[in-house]
């Protein structure tokens, strides 16, 4: 107390300053329209600036929110798109069917959508892995698809209680049934370890038909992913040493340098499907 009140004799003569000032512009305020306008409108200028910069400070904090928000709803309409497609495809193909198809859509279209964080994630190895954070808790398990807002990422390979390892693209294990879009043909998507941008689609027929720039969609043959997802673009091609077949160099549609959020492709009728497989194996 003592060293304030020091503080406060020892520069009273400033004090003594500031209370003239405010004294004085009071004085010019209340006697001057001219100053008065010019005092009130810097006012408001400065509160909007500090009301603009409060309102950036907030749209900022909740951009988050919102980008997971708009992510959750990609993922809803990504699979409403892929589920019109299925009805559009049986439609053409028996009407009698796809009136009944109609009643019937979330049991044929049994897949679902779960956004989820990438935790860690690598490029610049032989064998990448992508960690995320939504596990078994959230109802996340093995052999899971995951996709980003561009296209496929990669599949679920083990699970914790709260993470998940995904093997993506980028590395040797990946294996996935595509097709040229439009092609009822289909080959196997792999990566050479050569670039984080391309892969390699094998063993497409020669006759199908395609060229540079078309797109390259999962297939109907997986349990993993639902037909039609997107893969990237053809970017080149040759022939493999069987003259029968093609190899196609594919652009892929997911950037994995900037990869950020992702989502988890539930198959509720996927251990249906591969119990029946595994049977049939065993009874062969």
């Amino acid at each position: 107390m003592r060293k304030l009140l020091d503080f406060l004799i020892n520069r009273r003569h400033w004090f003594l300053f500031l209370l003239l000032e405010i004294i004085s512009f009071a004085l010019v305020y209340r006697n001057n329209a001219y100053q008065q306008s010019i005092l009130l409108s810097t006012a408001n200028v400065v509160a909007a600036n500090v009301v603009a910069a409060g309102g950036s400070v907030t749209s900022y904090l909740s951009l988050r929110d919102k980008n997971k928000e708009l992510i959750e709803r990609n993922g809803q309409l990504e699979i409403e798109i892929l589920r019109l497609q299925r009805r559009i495809e049986t439609m053409s193909t028996d009407t009698m069917r796809f009136q009944a198809y109609a009643g019937d859509s979330a049991i044929r279209f049994p897949y679902t959508t779960d956004v989820a964080k990438v935790v860690n994630n690598s490029v610049s190895y032989l064998a990448n892995y992508i960690t995320i954070d939504k596990g078994r808790a959230d109802g996340i398990a093995p052999d899971m698809g995951v996709v980003s807002e561009r296209g496929v990422v990669g599949i679920v390979s083990t699970v914790s209680d709260h993470y998940a390892l995904v093997i993506p693209i980028l590395n040797p294990k990946f294996r996935l049934s595509c097709k040229v879009l439009g092609s009822g043909y289909f080959g196997s998507m792999s990566w050479d370890g050569r670039s984080v941008q391309y892969a390699k689609l094998e063993e497409l027929p020669r006759h199908v038909e395609f060229q540079v720039g078309d797109t390259i969609v999962t297939s109907a043959f997986s349990a993993i992913f639902p037909e039609g997802i997107m893969m990237g673009t053809v970017s080149a091609f040759e022939k493999q040493r069987d003259d029968n077949y093609y190899s196609l160099t594919v652009k892929l549609s997911t950037d994995f340098t900037r990869l950020n959020t992702v989502m988890v492709i539930k198959n509720y009728h996927k251990n249906e499907q591969k119990q029946l497989e595994q049977e049939f194996g065993a009874n062969d």
